[in-house]
């Protein structure tokens, strides 16, 4: 099977995307980065999602972006709460994480370079999201020429040995929730939040839960996930199977 490297961070999105690579034939090597951030319950949640759709293993990567600070996520820093559907995806919020997916695809690449992998998946999104400029096409088109240019692979193989995917890029979140069913993807596993509670539950105010809540009712189906507690230690579906799961830090 052709392999692909795709980042998995427990959100709706990125689920898709690994149900998404996997139903197309690729054998998929989750990547979920710990950054420090202040919704934590997320990793929980990755390894969850990773699990039930079967990818072929699943590695947590330490990379510390808290340690920079600059955003709600990583910092003591407010998360913007209840904002006018109209103001969000206006500008650049305070929950922009700096160079977040730079470094994140980064570190696929290196390990898709050890896989003899030449795919990346990633689930960002141009249209129903919060502002982000590492969410556009322009971005990833730019991350591709440099793949391509600083890597062993690209450089020995003369020609494109590295193209990054991105099958959300271009639609809604009602449009991704009713790809989600077609792929047959648990969503109750799946946490958005910026800001959950101590027991991981959903703010329900935070700019990611309002763009999640919109695109569920717009899809016309309730959110699963809406109120789900901390996850159990233990998780899994019958007959999906356990990916090998690593931590480390580089």
């Amino acid at each position: 099977m052709k392999r692909a490297v795709v980042l998995v961070s427990g959100g709706l999105d990125s689920a898709v995307v690994l149900a998404h690579a996997i139903a197309e034939g690729w054998e998929a090597y989750a990547l979920t980065c710990d950054y420090g951030q202040r919704h934590r319950v997320e990793l929980e949640r990755a390894r969850e999602v990773a699990t039930a759709l079967g990818a072929a293993e699943h590695r947590i990567v330490a990379v510390d972006l808290a340690a920079f600070g600059g955003s709600a996520l990583t910092d003591d820093l407010e998360v913007p709460k209840d904002r006018e559907e109209g103001s969000i995806g206006g500008g650049i919020p305070v929950t922009y994480v700096p160079a977040r997916n730079t470094v994140f695809l980064s570190l696929a690449l290196a390990w898709a370079e050890t896989l003899e992998a030449r795919d990346l998946f990633l689930g960002v999104n141009a249209l129903d999201y919060s502002g982000y400029p590492d969410c556009r096409p322009e971005f990833l088109e730019a991350f591709e020429r440099l793949a391509n240019r600083a890597t062993r692979l690209g450089v020995e193989s003369g020609r494109t040995a590295f193209r990054i995917h991105a099958p959300l890029i271009d639609r809604t979140k009602a449009q991704i929730v009713r790809r989600a069913r077609e792929l047959g993807v648990d969503l109750s596993r799946t946490l958005s939040c910026y800001d959950p509670r101590p027991d991981g539950t959903p703010c329900g105010r935070c700019d990611a839960c309002l763009l999640r809540a919109r695109g569920f009712a717009e899809a016309g189906v309730p959110d699963p996930a809406a109120g789900r507690a901390r996850p159990a230690p233990e998780t899994g579906s019958a007959g999906s199977g356990s990916p090998r799961e690593e931590t480390g830090t580089p």
